[in-house]
């Protein structure tokens, strides 16, 4: 698991399969909330395209009953756990950008992001014609695999990752990997920084949610249990 470790197990949660594998948890990326909420008051409504920036603003204290407009059904979750309520939920950040000017939606909108963050909602949506602001509220820093999961990778066992998003796919790609490697892609996106690995088994979900990474790693644990499974070398 290469997500945060809060994030990683609350996935785990969803994988019952995953009581018959060995978890190695090693996130690739950290998360360090580092930034301040804006006055709120000027703002229609709020952007959310990760879980993470959920949790930096109720570590900032942002006010409940507010509208966000957010990117998975995860996240969304989150977002009523906070306290607010969701008008939009969306796939990914490029079904949000498409849909928010065509519905009943006014700005100013406030998006709360990390450092690295992709699609450029802030400036497409504000040129589509709904301004949006960002706030910048967490970082993302890089960080080193485990003695555990280095082990794990350079041994002969199947290997099973999950992975996210495209700049964990890079960091995992920087890597030599001498297992066995089965891939569970969050999209065609994730999959792509992959390509200079040796991966014995791709698979991309249908749609880029945690139940369908979920399926698509019980997948993979049955497929590497099998008795004839054969790893291409």
């Amino acid at each position: 698991m290469t997500r945060p470790e809060h994030a990683s197990r609350r996935f785990l949660g969803q994988c019952p399969a995953s009581s018959r594998a060995e978890v190695v948890i090693s996130p690739l990326l950290g998360i360090e909330f580092n930034g301040e909420l804006p006055d709120l008051s000027p703002f229609q409504g709020l952007i959310f395209t990760s879980a993470n920036g959920v949790d930096a603003y109720q570590r900032a204290q942002g006010e409940t009953g507010l509208v966000a407009h957010v990117v998975g059904q995860k996240t969304a979750e989150c977002v009523r756990q906070a306290g607010l309520t969701v008008a939009t939920v969306e796939p990914n950040a490029e079904a949000l950008v498409a849909t928010l000017p065509s519905g009943p939606v006014h700005g100013p909108l406030l998006h709360i992001r990390g450092t690295h963050a992709r699609g450029d909602v802030a400036m497409r949506l504000t040129q589509a014609g709904i301004e949006t602001i960002e706030a910048t509220m967490y970082d993302q820093p890089e960080l080193a695999l485990t003695q555990a999961a280095n082990d794990a990778l350079h041994g002969e066992i199947p290997v099973i990752a999950p992975i996210f998003s495209p700049r964990t796919a890079a960091l995992l790609a920087k890597n030599r990997i001498k297992a066995p490697l089965l891939v569970a892609a969050m999209s065609e996106a994730v999959a792509k920084p992959l390509s200079e690995l040796h991966i014995t088994e791709l698979r991309i979900a249908a749609r880029p949610e945690s139940a369908e990474m979920a399926h698509l790693v019980t997948e993979l644990i049955e497929l590497a249990c099998a008795k004839d499974f054969e790893p291409d070398r």
